[in-house]
């Protein structure tokens, strides 16, 4: 059931460094794109997505609306806060943003709702999602509202999602009974390891 005011984001716009300099959303996974498989898992919770993507636009289009991260003040292929930041932009008139990187194909699909859950019942402006003690920092709901918070830490030079979301007040999120869920696709063992998990 998608929500209103509630907004998805999928980040897009990395170098894929790790991927052979191939861009990630697109590199296949069980015959589609990583960003068709997160798109899958996230529309559904959200009442429209938006990609964060920094080349290839036209080919992530039939995805969501695609944005491109970076200004002139700040740069571009500057980390996931970029893009962001050009979400929660695009996302203005949404109470939230909730944020998943292209490559974690395998997202929970209660992913927002918990989120959203985990902020509101704290009455913070952001969550993230942490499973098995490991940290997913780029997997938050985040409060439109704080766009104005995060440029003025980008302005002044820090890129750091984790020390951003302390100092927006966020907290913890949940995901123990979870933890493949956030299966990471950065380099072509742990796509690999996705295909096979993915044929089970």
């Amino acid at each position: 059931m998608p929500h209103a005011g509630v907004a998805g984001l999928i980040l897009a716009g990395g170098q894929g460094s790790r991927m052979n300099q191939q861009d990630k959303g697109l590199v296949a996974l069980c015959g589609q794109p990583l960003v068709a498989h997160v798109a899958l898992r996230l529309a559904p919770q959200v009442g429209r997505l938006i990609i964060s993507a920094n080349r290839h636009q036209d080919r992530y289009a039939p995805y969501g609306q695609v944005v491109e991260d970076g200004e002139a003040d700040l740069g571009t292929f500057q980390g996931p806060l970029l893009g962001i930041a050009a979400g929660l932009a695009a996302a203005a008139s949404d109470d939230w943003l909730v944020v998943a990187p292209c490559d974690t194909p395998f997202l929970p699909r209660d992913l927002a709702a918990r989120l959203i859950g985990a902020a509101a019942s704290a009455e913070v402006p952001l969550a993230y999602a942490v499973a098995n003690g490991q940290r997913h920092s780029a997997c938050m709901a985040v409060r439109t509202s704080l766009l104005p918070h995060l440029r003025a830490y980008l302005l002044g030079g820090d890129r750091k999602v984790g020390l951003w979301q302390a100092r927006a007040g966020g907290v913890e999120a949940r995901f123990d009974d979870a933890p493949d869920a956030f299966m990471n696709v950065n380099t072509p063992e742990e796509l690999a390891a996705a295909e096979r998990y993915a044929s089970q």
